[in-house]
């Protein structure tokens, strides 16, 4: 994005805010947020460096795995999770596949959530944070209904990226036209994450400003769900569940003109 796009998308939501404070999910200051009780920090690098660490010494005994890891973790530009997602990918064949996979815009769509995102033998650090790369990879190529399920295999305060898990959460969410789940993401995102990127709270805001425009009937919301069967097409997902948001989409137009013609019975044209 564009210094100037950047500027004027944040100007917008700032101008939205101010005139419409009441129906912004997010209205505390910095200083009532970090007296909350529901505040949601991610760990240190430090930490999440020790943790890594400690998990791929538990898998691994190879030196040169270990000098990749020091490699990896030496990169101070790259996100934590980013950081995080390699060092899974380095000691585990599985987790790599996984990543790789879900990364490739070639790779057909998964047809199901990995069994090992809910296998509670797998180690805790280790599932959690490959299933919130691997949710993450998804909602990037679009593919948010198995973006979001797998999302849903773990929560904020497991992950190394809090924020992160709450966005992408979001975004999937926000374009599956879950309103009312996406609005309460967008909300913990915005209050009780602590120092959430500002990337993440300025798109968050306007996913927040769109869903307020949404109706739950007429030509918008056919446009949507017109939007959707396009997406699902696009990534490869037809049969059923397309179908069923295309019958849906037809019976919606049908209401629609018969709707239409009976205004201009009334009117006696």
């Amino acid at each position: 994005m564009s210094a100037r796009l950047r500027f004027l998308t944040l100007g917008l939501a700032a101008f939205m805010i101010a005139a419409n404070p009441l129906s912004v999910p997010a209205a505390e200051t910095k200083a009532s947020k970090d007296l909350s009780f529901g505040i949601v920090r991610a760990p240190s690098v430090e930490q999440a460096r020790g943790q890594a660490l400690d998990w791929l010494k538990s898998v691994t005994k190879d030196p040169a795995a270990l000098q990749k890891f020091d490699t990896i973790w030496a990169e101070e530009d790259r996100p934590l999770l980013d950081k995080v997602a390699d060092t899974l990918s380095l000691g585990s064949p599985a987790a790599a596949k996984l990543l790789a996979e879900a990364r490739s815009q070639d790779a057909p769509a998964p047809k199901e959530v990995p069994a090992l995102f809910r296998d509670a033998k797998q180690n805790a650090f280790f599932r959690h944070n490959l299933a919130l790369a691997y949710g993450k990879a998804l909602a990037n190529r679009r593919i948010y209904e198995d973006g979001l399920e797998t999302l849903k295999t773990v929560k904020a305060e497991q992950v190394v990226d809090p924020a992160a898990f709450y966005f992408h959460k979001a975004v999937c969410e926000h374009a599956l036209l879950h309103k009312d789940e996406a609005t309460r993401d967008i909300a913990k995102l915005l209050d009780e994450v602590a120092d959430a990127p500002e990337r993440y709270k300025m798109v968050a805001a306007l996913m927040f400003f769109d869903m307020q425009t949404w109706q739950e009937k007429g030509l918008g919301r056919i446009g949507q769900l017109m939007g959707t069967v396009e997406r699902r097409l696009d990534v490869a997902r037809g049969g059923p569940q397309t179908q069923k948001v295309e019958q849906e989409i037809v019976r919606r137009l049908e209401e629609e003109i018969k709707k239409l013609e009976n205004q201009a019975k009334s009117g006696g044209s």
